[in-house]
């Protein structure tokens, strides 16, 4: 019996998809719900699960092709299921194939496991350079494989294959100004879009300010062992950044409002966006209700997002509707930048690199960890001074943490 695979029903607001990778080939047999292809939207990486078992007979669409909801992909033959178990015991080309529901020996289980944790970014480098994965130590989590394990293994392959000085040609190189073209991807496509769209549609302008985190860290290093025995996560800056973020925008609504036409639509809720950057570029998840959470709550929320956004499990519910964002570019050594809005936003808050400066404290200087913060707005309906009081109110909660629990 043939059974055929189509587009499932994208999400709303995404019209169509392309087909980054089949994980299978004609005459290769499948199991039921294993994962055939991924297909990529404008925001994120969805997966083409198998309906049935059997033997994928036909592919009829190729890697790099635009589909839409509908679609015919692909041809499963059950019939032929018991045929194929059958030729894999004796067949290596089969038993190969296989490898995933049938494995043989702890390192060919190991190998498939590793291959199906390859993100599409680090899968179309992998394919790029014909390079065996099982070959490729994975840092992340349970050994996942990313984009910068694959690009370290390139580079000691190439080490490995220098030529001694004695040994080399002496043909002058040609080779040192080669360029390479790749297409952009279609959510970096999509955030160049947003991006552009939002710095010709609001009137962006960003004001600074700075927080000493002395507190902060003091709080942090007294509890932080009694709060990950009790909670299972640790306690990070991002709790009460997004903390002092939220009672900011309960005291200055407007901060997280947005513009619709002429009009100002105001939220009584803040569903606070976090930008992740993943291997396929900048995602921005959205924990919801944050203001209703409490510290372990949103330290679990994020760890849960940022997760799934790095390896593709984050669904498009997940990435819709924030009302703020808040941005931390410290993780990569920043110093200072001026966010971007994220449309329909009106406001994003970047955190910054923690640095110690001497700072004047009672009539004395003393090093202290500061943080430059910044705050990016739409001037069209935010104005400076409550751009100011938003930052202020911030850097208050930061500095004196107590007034968070305390709700002042």
């Amino acid at each position: 019996m043939a059974t055929e695979i189509k587009v499932a029903q994208l999400p709303e607001s995404v019209s169509d998809a392309t087909l980054v990778g089949w994980h299978k080939s004609v005459g290769d047999a499948v199991q039921r719900d294993e994962n055939l292809a991924d297909l990529e939207t404008d925001k994120v990486v969805l997966e083409v699960p198998a309906p049935v078992s059997g033997v994928l007979t036909e592919i009829k669409i190729a890697d790099g092709t635009t589909v839409t909801e509908g679609e015919l992909l692909a041809i499963i033959d059950e019939s032929a299921a018991g045929a194929s178990a059958a030729a894999a015991s004796t067949s290596p080309a089969a038993e190969s194939a296989n490898t995933a529901s049938q494995p043989t020996s702890a390192d060919e289980s190991t190998d498939d496991r590793a291959a199906h944790r390859l993100s599409p970014a680090v899968r179309r480098l992998v394919e790029e350079h014909d390079l065996d994965v099982s070959m490729i130590t994975g840092s992340g989590k349970g050994g996942r494989i990313n984009k910068a394990d694959v690009l370290r293994f390139i580079d000691s392959q190439q080490s490995d294959d220098v030529v001694p000085e004695d040994a080399q040609d002496v043909t002058p190189a040609t080779n040192d100004r080669l360029e390479e073209r790749v297409p952009m991807s279609r959510l970096r496509a999509r955030v160049a879009e947003r991006l552009v769209d939002a710095q010709a549609t609001a009137a962006m302008l960003t004001t600074f300010n700075e927080v000493d985190l002395t507190e902060v860290i003091g709080l942090r290093a007294r509890y932080k062992e009694e709060f990950i025995e009790k909670y299972d996560v640790k306690l990070g800056f991002m709790s009460f950044f997004v903390k002092a973020a939220c009672e900011a925008l309960s005291k200055y609504p407007v901060v997280n409002a947005s513009v619709e036409g002429s009009d100002i639509l105001y939220h009584n809720y803040q569903d606070i966006g976090i930008a992740v950057s993943t291997d396929r570029g900048l995602l921005v998840p959205v924990l919801r209700d944050a203001g209703q959470l409490s510290f372990a709550e949103i330290e679990t929320g994020i760890n849960d997002l940022g997760r799934r956004a790095r390896d593709g499990s984050i669904g498009i519910d997940d990435l819709t509707g924030g009302t703020f964002t808040v941005t931390n570019g410290g993780i990569f050594g920043s110093m200072m930048s001026t966010p971007i809005i994220n449309p329909p936003q009106s406001a994003i808050l970047g955190m910054h690199t923690i640095q110690q400066r001497p700072m004047v404290v009672d009539g004395a200087v003393e090093a202290r960890p500061m943080m430059y913060l910044a705050l990016t707005y739409d001037h069209r309906i935010i104005d400076g001074r409550e751009s100011v009081q938003f930052l202020v109110s911030i850097k208050q909660a930061l500095e004196n943490p107590e007034r968070l629990l305390l709700g002042l």
